[in-house]
């Protein structure tokens, strides 16, 4: 683990200093002070701070400001002495010492030279007996302090050995391998080693889910802690149509479809058929006694159903939409794109205050008939908060107490109702109306949960439109139509949005500019995103330059050829300028963004006749315009055309447009990768890339391409072709062809035809192509015969993306090395989770009951 490295290291220096303590030497400082001279000494005191001499002023009393560690290790104290010219010597500071070794110590006897306040005779430290070697010539100590580091790194080593086996008695901090044995002291029954993060919750929450074994709350609770899903478990028997009992509680409407509980179905909704079969289904079915499978067996009373949530949401912060072309409509993608809007999926994390999950609070896609749903009440509070804004009479305010505590199931019945009042002069809504809006919603609706307040609502919600000038449009403003074609009307109303295809359109001319906030789904964080990716970023005291605002601020000196630059934003920016004479550079995006890049036409980074030289490229959208991402190495110089290369060249959850088609049908353009010099390494790490294509001389050493998708839309265009070189595939999927020289492929899908030049190296291991594909030395591989059901989507920008279907061939469904799936998301073990969670189920549910797994996304 890194930090018991980092925990390691500081104990060795621990023990080094310790041994080292007792060869003082002097510091000799470097502003202006040349002459005076400071020799430190050190003992260990556990009994508070060192004496020092009356009138000495003592600079920190803690013992405990410089090192954050074991408490036997803090009380380790510093005494500094302070000589000057004359000799004359007195005790400077009395304190903890600094362990860390960062430049710390020099600042402190800076200050403590600063706070002398008498002097006294001493010798110094020459009355410690130290060879005069070791006080005159602290340089020649080399040899010396070797051996004393040797030393301490055992000492250190044990001391670390010994600490660990303290932490590892508890199971929020013990390493892997003591999981199992505390899972034996409560008697767990362990699931898969692979899922570290499921095995440790499990053993943790043990006792908790006994004591509330069999209840719905500690079934969903295991779907979060062992399989990381969000998920709503739906007992069957509750869906089954049936005579009401005496016993039974008074039945309930359904809420959206008003059918009443174990009746006939009400199809007066048309809205209530889209819930049918899923999770939050309000008709009844008769008894289905078969196996479960897909839509058969489901309803019975010894049935439990787990419907569950796989995909995630991700958010995305202010980005610049996408205009349609002769409409005043827009489209949330910024590449024009059809992509639906999900929700946020914020279920409160605290399980003793568990309630069944509705359906905003699960990461699923927005529907039209979910962003309609409000419901309002209007109480005292209400009508006295009308009150206090001008406009409203007392008449309006005794109209309004009449309806207090009445549920209003939509805007539509409320604004009958309020119309209807004798204090309503015409056939318009008052003036109060918007307010009333405002205020009276419930806050178990969508719309309350799903849009802002009001202008200026700042909580974290999942749609959000902000107009400059204007500021955020307002719930009360919004709502829900099908934009096909891209034309609305609604009464006092500024925007409409279709969530399943993630179009806006403005009823009047909006204010410029125009920024959007939406989340996405997406099976795991691939391609370009607003997920946490900070872990992998260059840090920010390391950045030369920061940009923000979009268009068409990336010219050619924005970026720098040596360094980083960092943009601060998800806007759009076109067009995006080459970089003709690359030596390190790094292009990235700050952690939680995705800015979207639109080169005029080509995109050349070139390397000019440097031949070590550097590129990395973090969290960017690279759109299509018609053209390519190229990476040359050349210049003339005085006539002479040169030539460079590149050392590494380094693609991080970047996105390539792989291409695809706009929201008025017109087409996008892929972005194919095209190398067109020497590189040594190619890396592609977690990224969706178009076509990756060499020309003549292009030359690539190795490329390695891991959890990533590559796709090409165009049959004629491998999705990869390197003429020489070594590919190398971990946990890959590719839609298209595969030519190459050498290869090394493990746990990669291939939906097309692989053919290798030097089929006597590399391996295919667990991995997936066509059948008459020529692959170097084939291990536990699948041969593909045309099967079309094998991804939930194949189009970019899906939220099923390179998601393995649930009617795909169980041979790659768990077909990788550890069982999981081949494919971009085997590291996410899925099936593993899967496997987990229904062992733990069958344990904790009620006995005699069937457990039903549903994957809803």
């Amino acid at each position: 683990m890194l930090e018991s490295r980092v925990a390691e290291d500081r104990f060795e220096q621990y023990y080094t200093e310790k041994l080292w303590e007792w060869i003082p030497y002097t510091y000799r400082l470097e502003d202006g002070e040349i002459g005076d001279r400071f020799s430190r000494e050190r003992r260990l005191s556990n009994t508070g701070s060192v004496s020092t001499n009356p009138g000495v002023t003592e600079l920190d009393d803690t013992g405990q400001d410089f090192f954050s560690g074991p408490a036997d290790v803090s009380s380790m104290m510093l005494e500094v002495t302070f000589t000057d010219n004359s000799g004359a010597t007195a005790l400077a500071y009395s304190g903890a010492r600094d362990i860390d070794g960062d430049g710390t110590r020099i600042e402190l006897f800076r200050d403590a030279r600063r706070q002398v306040a008498g002097v006294v005779p001493g010798g110094g430290f020459n009355s410690l007996n130290t060879p005069l070697l070791y006080i005159a010539r602290p340089v020649n100590s080399g040899p010396l302090r070797q051996m004393v580091e040797l030393v301490a790194q055992q000492a250190a080593t044990l001391r670390r050995s010994h600490d660990r086996l303290w932490q590892d008695q508890v199971i929020e901090r013990a390493d892997d391998w003591a999981v199992p044995y505390i899972a034996d002291l409560v008697g767990t029954r362990l699931i898969s080693a692979l899922n570290k993060a499921g095995r440790r919750a499990d053993v943790a929450n043990t006792i908790y889910y006994r004591r509330r074994k069999g209840t719905l709350a500690v079934l969903e609770q295991l779907i979060a802690d062992i399989a990381r899903w969000d998920g709503k478990i739906v007992e069957s028997f509750r869906r089954l149509g049936r005579t009401h009992h005496g016993l039974d509680p008074e039945p309930a409407r359904g809420r959206m479809s008003g059918t009443m509980m174990g009746g006939w179905a009400d199809l007066r909704n048309p809205g209530a058929a889209n819930l049918a079969h899923g999770p939050f289904d309000e008709f009844h079915h008769s008894p289905d006694l078969r196996q479960h499978r897909g839509q058969n067996g489901r309803y019975g009373i010894q049935r439990l159903a787990f419907h569950l949530y796989r995909l995630k949401s991700y958010p995305l912060r202010a980005v610049t939409p996408r205009l349609v072309n002769g409409t005043v409509g827009f489209t949330f993608d910024p590449s024009g794109r059809n992509v639906p809007l999900f929700s946020r999926g914020d279920r409160v994390a605290d399980w003793d205050q568990w309630k069944t999950a509705e359906e905003w609070e699960l990461p699923v896609p927005v529907s039209r008939r979910l962003l309609l749903h409000a419901e309002f009440i209007v109480t005292e509070r209400t009508v006295r908060l009308l009150e206090s804004d001008p406009g409203l009479s007392a008449a309006e305010a005794a109209d309004l107490r009449g309806i207090r505590r009445v549920r209003f199931r939509s805007e539509e019945r409320l604004l009958e109702t309020v119309l209807a009042l004798p204090s309503t002069a015409g056939p318009a809504a008052p003036p109060y109306f918007d307010r009333l809006l405002s205020l009276s919603i419930t806050e178990d609706s969508a719309q309350a949960n799903l849009l802002p307040a009001d202008s200026t609502d700042t909580r974290n919600r999942s749609i959000v439109v902000d107009e400059d000038g204007t500021g955020v449009v307002p719930r009360h403003r919004v709502f829900a139509a099908h934009l096909t074609p891209w034309s609305s009307t609604a009464h006092g109303k500024r925007i409409a949005v279709e969530p399943e295809r993630g179009r806006l359109l403005f009823l009047e001319p909006p204010s410029e500019p125009i920024s959007v906030s939406y989340y996405h789904g997406l099976s795991g964080e691939v391609g370009a995103g607003g997920y946490e990716r900070q872990e992998c970023l260059v840090p920010v005291n390391r950045v030369r330059t920061e940009i923000t605002g979009g268009g068409a601020t990336l010219n050619p000196d924005a970026i720098h050829n040596d360094g980083v630059t960092q943009i601060n934003d998800s806007a759009t920016y076109e067009p995006v300028s080459d970089k003709l004479a690359v030596r390190n550079l790094t292009l990235q995006a700050a952690n939680g963004h995705r800015p979207y890049l639109l080169p005029g036409v080509n995109w050349v980074l070139n390397a000019a006749e440097f031949s070590d030289s550097t590129v990395t490229l973090d969290g960017l959208w690279i759109g299509g315009t018609g053209g390519e991402v190229i990476l040359r190495a050349e210049r003339h110089v005085e006539g002479v055309l040169q030539h460079g290369s590149y050392e590494r060249v380094t693609i991080r959850h970047c996105t390539l447009d792989p291409g695809g088609e706009t929201a008025d049908c017109n087409p996008i353009q892929p972005v194919p990768l095209l190398i067109d010099c020497r590189v040594k390494e190619l890396v592609i790490l977690n990224s969706i890339m178009g076509p990756i294509l060499t020309t003549d001389r292009g030359y690539v050493e190795k490329l390695s391409i891991c959890d990533s998708i590559v796709q090409s839309l165009d049959p004629a265009v491998p999705a990869i072709s390197l003429g020489q070189g070594e590919l190398k595939l971990d946990r890959d999927t590719v839609f298209g062809d595969v030519q190459a020289h050498r290869l090394r492929a493990s746990e990669a899908l291939i939906e097309g035809k692989v053919n290798v030049s030097d089929v006597q190296s590399g391996c295919f291991r667990f991995s997936a192509a066509s059948a008459d594909s020529v692959l170097p030395h084939p291990y536990r591989s699948v041969e593909l015969t045309g099967e079309r059901h094998i991804f939930t989507s194949r189009r970019f920008g899906d939220p099923g993306y390179g998601q393995l279907s649930d009617s795909a061939p169980e041979s790659l469904k768990r077909g990788a090395e550890n069982t999981s799936e081949i494919g971009v998301f085997s590291n996410l073990i899925n099936p593993i989770k899967l496997d987990g969670l229904t062992a733990k189920a069958r344990e904790f549910m009620p006995f005699g009951l069937i457990p039903m797994m549903i994957n809803e996304t």
